[in-house]
């Protein structure tokens, strides 16, 4: 079974990102075509990057790092739940993302952003930095505004519309995420 890990990219203490990774966790479970796991980056308390060895060697020494590769190798996919901040993606997210190489590498990412306008430019960003980790990235987004998505620009409260781009992410990604799997069955030889 494919499957396919929801990063919750944000760590900010109340932040909005718990209650919009839950949600699309829940939609996700309820599908049959894929194992979904909410992998909330602040549960792995990753400092800055820690490796005396760029990660491209893929010669991992600390105890955080090994378990964090562990973690995210054993997927085949993922969707990015993810703010904006000053135009780009958390700094704790590119962190997390720099401290693996191989273990992100032919697998396919959705994105589903949230703030004042959807994240738009964070998931963009975002399109750059996974590329360069040999990351397909599927077109289909979901962008949740305040305007249409939060009570008061606080409370989480999803617009149906919203559901209907999250599925749309899902369908994408998880069709990707087959279609990359011989390669990682290839590279895992």
């Amino acid at each position: 079974m494919t499957r396919i890990g929801i990063i919750l990219g944000s760590t900010r203490p109340g932040r909005n990102g718990e209650a919009v990774a839950r949600w699309v966790h829940d939609i996700a479970s309820r599908r049959d075509d894929a194992e979904y796991e909410l992998v909330d980056i602040a549960d792995h308390a990753l400092p800055h990057l820690d490796e005396a060895v760029p990660p491209m060697a893929g010669v991992y020494t600390q105890p955080h790092t090994l378990a964090w590769a562990e973690r995210i190798a054993r997927l085949d996919g993922f969707v990015f739940v993810t703010p904006e901040y000053n135009h780009s993606i958390p700094g704790a997210l590119k962190n997390a993302i720099d401290f693996l190489y191989a273990e992100w590498g032919d697998k396919a990412a959705g994105f589903v952003g949230y703030g004042p306008l959807g994240a738009t430019r964070a998931v963009e960003h975002l399109r750059l930095i996974l590329a360069e980790l040999q990351v397909a990235t599927v077109r289909a987004q979901a962008a949740l505004t305040f305007a249409t998505d939060f009570a008061d620009h606080s409370t989480f409260r999803p617009a149906e519309a919203s559901r209907a781009s999250v599925e749309a992410v899902l369908d994408r990604t998880v069709a990707w995420s087959r279609a990359l799997e011989p390669l990682r069955r290839k590279a895992s030889a």
